[in-house]
């Protein structure tokens, strides 16, 4: 029997719900610093981030804690990641390579690069994978493809996730995939896919809040799987 992926809650935006997640067996906790529905920032920011931290997640290990941005300003980042003291730098816009490298080398945290997957066939053949993964290849620790924008709640086409599962491992990366997932239709996706984790927000809120019961309900589906 296969493993279980590793488990991403993302988009937490208050203590309570935080603390309530302690012992779910979850690998990562997402905070939005882009412009979001979901943002937190300052202060506010630093203490959820900090809460997460005390949380006991798979394993019995702290959850590492995801920061979102879009397209940050270097220096901008750099002083969110010394306020927070985030473990990774989770990049959805057209961050280059490079911006990639600078961040990793000398902010000292992992970083996760973000593709939207289009819905022009094109976009997703193995070859348009490996073009795409390939230049990042050295300076990003995770892989991760959702539906354009992020956040949405909408999927995308799922036979993407083979071309990109065969770059990702081509290249040594491990690959999580995000988008539209919920408690409903999470097995459908592992009973024919393997990614390396999974990333669920929208889809264990209610009335645009996390809510525990969603979470552990999630959870327990991935578990099941």
């Amino acid at each position: 029997m296969s493993r279980s992926p590793r488990i991403k809650i993302c988009g937490l935006m208050d203590t309570r719900t935080i603390q309530a997640m302690d012992g779910l067996p979850i690998h990562e906790i997402g905070f939005v610093f882009a412009p979001s529905k979901r943002q937190v920032a300052g202060a506010e920011a630093a203490l959820l981030v900090a809460e997460a931290k005390l949380l006991n997640g798979a394993d019995g290990v702290r959850p590492l804690t995801v920061g979102v941005f879009v397209n940050e300003a270097f220096d901008s980042l750099r002083a969110i990641l010394a306020e927070t003291q985030l473990d990774v730098a989770q990049l959805h816009g057209s961050e280059p390579p490079e911006y990639c490298k600078a961040v990793r080398d000398k902010l000292n945290v992992q970083v996760w690069k973000v593709f939207s997957m289009k819905k022009e066939q094109e976009d997703n053949t193995p070859v348009a994978a490996i073009v795409r993964l390939s230049p990042y290849r050295a300076d990003i620790d995770v892989v991760l493809i959702d539906a354009p924008g992020g956040g949405t709640g909408q999927t995308f086409d799922w036979d993407a996730i083979n071309e990109y599962q065969q770059a990702a491992e081509e290249l040594g990366i491990p690959l999580y995939v995000a988008g539209g997932l919920h408690e409903g239709n999470v097995q459908e996706l592992l009973s024919s896919y393997a990614p390396t984790g999974i990333d669920v927000s929208s889809g264990v809120e209610t009335d645009g809040r996390k809510d525990i019961e969603k979470i552990r309900l999630f959870v327990r589906r991935v578990r099941e799987a």
